[in-house]
């Protein structure tokens, strides 16, 4: 196929997908059409089409939704289903700006062939909403007290878990071992154990197993994946990748809310394998800033950044975990770090070389994260040859000393300032950002992808592909073998942040190299901080 440069200033138009890519490495001594056809063909680039997902006919799928919090509301939009105090609330936000089209949006997506029959949640109001929202005379919705009770009813076909991190795996094994379907939020799960008895569940039920990493839908990571399987960037010895926060909302401080009590929330419940404390309205609502409940930033935004990253590289499994920082920006109570520094090595990985055979092996993945700023720092990814920003856009940058482009940096056909490919799903496209946080997702690619034109929630793209699984058989981007790589690297590093020192993966064992004196387990669920002094173990409290 040649390429007109009307082709290419129209963004690659006549095929079937959203928004610009252009060859932006132009300058005086490419003026020539043939020389810049020449480089393009060189480069090879495509930028990845729209997944083809079979349609999800037959009888609708029965879903059932354990915890109905702020994802979980996200999700059931996602499937289809908005409570009429969203819609309310986002008709007034599009009449307040014009560019705010997220009512539009939910309105305009497909529908999914799903019937909403159960909800479980621990509290009555959440629950009770639920029931409100998306209860008719023909599909009367029903409260299960126990997420045992709804899989084990024989009533839903699939459950969506949407509930703090120490209840993932538990739920997940139990529908599993029902041949139940598990969509499950990450990180997958809250211990190392977990994670390999979750594998086994999956491994051994007829259920369609997929964790929530809907950033795995969003187009430009699938061109970067073509850009590296190319040669594009050449060797890839340095990712950098970064958490900017700086709102309560992003400090996992949400709202309490004003009905909360020990009448209207089953505290024992959601306990679960958590240290056996009194009732507490914060524990409850913002239980992300506790390790005995979630993961914290290496659970909770890691693994976004871990999973987008693997799903370009398939990296796998780091070698060695190193990570440091602390609790610098919210001293609230909170146990779990809000400024954190990881290291992830891969010492055998490569991405391929222009160079000497053997001269290049190895990369690091470097995460950095504060919630108490909120300035944008990219995704890098550094290579040899060439530099890739990205983002729900994404752009690459020639290297001064590359080899493979040497030639034409010397003919000045490239400069290394100048990018020699761009791809911005999003061009021409605006659109209000509700918040901070909002902004933080939809930069890294994490809210929506574009396809013609037209934005979609990538999560609704994620859902879609787990249903369609469902009905008519396949893989999910996202199943046990992708989560449980998230999940151990996830463990690694806070396991790491704890002990104050790196943690090694045996890749041929499939188990983390034991440390003398030392519970992994027990360190993840802990509360207490943790130093080690030569191979005496010290706990301080």
């Amino acid at each position: 196929m040649k390429w007109t440069r009307r082709d290419l200033l129209k963004g690659l138009g006549g095929l079937p997908i959203l928004g610009a890519v252009w060859w932006a490495g132009a300058i005086s001594a490419t003026s020539n059409k043939k020389e810049r056809l020449e480089i393009l063909e060189q480069l090879n680039i495509r930028p990845s089409l729209p997944p083809t997902v079979p349609e999800i006919g037959g009888e609708p799928v029965r879903v059932g939704i354990i915890g109905f919090g702020i994802r979980g509301e996200q999700l059931c939009r996602s499937l289809g289903f908005a409570t009429p105090a969203w819609m309310e609330e986002m008709k007034l936000a599009t009449e307040e700006d014009p560019n705010n089209h997220q009512l539009e949006d939910f309105l305009k997506q497909d529908k999914l062939n799903v019937k909403l029959v159960g909800i479980c949640d621990v509290f009555d109001v959440r629950a009770e909403n639920f029931i409100d929202a998306f209860t008719t005379p023909e599909n009367p919705i029903k409260r299960y007290n126990t997420y045992k009770e709804m899989i084990q009813s024989g009533e839903v076909d699939a459950v969506v878990i949407a509930t703090p991190d120490h209840w993932h795996a538990p739920m997940s094994i139990e529908a599993l071992n029902h041949n139940v379907h598990v969509y499950v939020e990450k990180p997958m799960t809250h211990t190392v154990q977990e994670t390999y008895r979750l594998r086994t569940a999956a491994e051994n039920s007829k259920a369609i197993f997929a964790v929530g990493h809907q950033h795995r839908q969003t187009l430009s990571f699938s061109t970067a994946r073509d850009i590296v399987e190319k040669g594009t960037l050449g060797h890839v010895s340095l990712i950098q990748t970064n958490t900017n926060r700086n709102d309560d909302n992003g400090a996992w401080n949400y709202d309490i809310h004003e009905k909360a009590s020990p009448e209207t929330i089953d505290w024992e419940q959601f306990l679960g394998s958590a240290p056996a404390v009194p009732f507490n309205k914060n524990h409850f609502f913002r239980w992300r800033k506790w390790w005995a409940y979630g993961s914290g930033l290496s659970g909770d935004l890691l693994t976004h950044d871990y999973d987008r990253l693997n799903c370009v590289l398939n990296m796998g499994i780091p070698t060695s975990v190193s990570a440091s920082g602390g609790i610098y920006t919210h001293n609230d109570g909170r146990n779990v770090p809000d400024v954190i520094q990881v290291n992830m090595e891969f010492p055998n990985f490569s991405t391929g070389s222009s160079q000497t055979k053997g001269k290049e092996k190895g990369m690091t993945f470097c995460y950095s994260a504060t919630l108490g700023n909120g300035f944008n720092r990219p995704t890098i990814l550094m290579g040899h040859d060439a530099t890739m920003e990205l983002g729900n856009k994404l752009s690459v940058w020639p290297d001064g000393a590359s080899t493979r482009y040497a030639d034409m940096m010397e003919n000045e056909k490239m400069r290394p300032g100048v990018p020699i490919y761009q791809y911005d799903p999003a061009a021409n496209v605006p659109d209000a950002i509700s918040s901070a946080t909002s902004q933080y997702f939809a930069d890294k690619g994490l809210m929506w992808t574009y396809i013609d034109g037209v934005r979609v929630d990538s999560t609704f793209l994620h859902m879609r592909e787990w249903l369609s699984v469902i009905k008519n058989g396949g893989k999910v981007s996202c199943g046990i073998n992708e989560g449980f790589d998230e999940a151990i690297s996830a463990h690694m590093a806070g396991l790491s942040w704890k002990l104050g020192r790196k943690i090694e993966w045996d890749a041929e064992t499939e188990t983390l190299k034991p440390i003398e004196g030392i519970d992994f387990d027990q360190v993840l669920l802990g509360n207490e901080n943790w130093e080690m002094t030569n191979k005496d173990v010290v706990i301080g409290l």
